[in-house]
């Protein structure tokens, strides 16, 4: 799967997603990048938590299109999200990790920081039904 491939797959399921850009598609570590917008900003300045978790939901979901070759094969079924530091206005980081792939169940993590930071802003957990073809 092509960066072009996994980016076209991700715009037309998610048109959410066109708001961020993937870094690398690499399998590990996977790195999507949302840039700063106004639109994501909560009052204060900071990184609002839906756009965190929307960056998270995608992330995982381009995990697991890189996994199965471009098919899409899961639905989210849970998405938890530990805040722990309010994220600077501008660029944002995320990188997915697959824990578990299972027959019915996939557990991932997505770490987000800001761009020009070095320690976490959000822990997710997440878990994915795969989808009977």
């Amino acid at each position: 799967m092509t960066l072009q491939d996994l980016t076209a797959l991700l715009h037309e399921g998610v048109p959410l997603a066109q708001l961020l850009r993937i870094e690398a598609i690499a399998f590990e570590p996977l790195t999507l990048r949302m840039p700063a917008a106004a639109l994501a900003l909560r009052p204060g300045g900071t990184t609002s938590g839906p756009a965190l978790m929307a960056l998270a939901d995608v992330a995982m979901w381009a995990a697991l299109l890189i996994a199965n070759h471009g098919q899409d094969l899961s639905r989210t079924t849970q998405l938890a999200i530990q805040f722990l530091r309010a994220a600077a206005p501008g660029p944002v980081i995320a990188e997915p990790r697959i824990l578990k792939p299972g027959r019915t169940l996939i557990y991932g993590e997505v770490w987000i920081r800001g761009e020009s930071e070095d320690r976490p802003a959000a822990h997710v957990t997440t878990q994915w039904a795969v989808v009977p073809s």
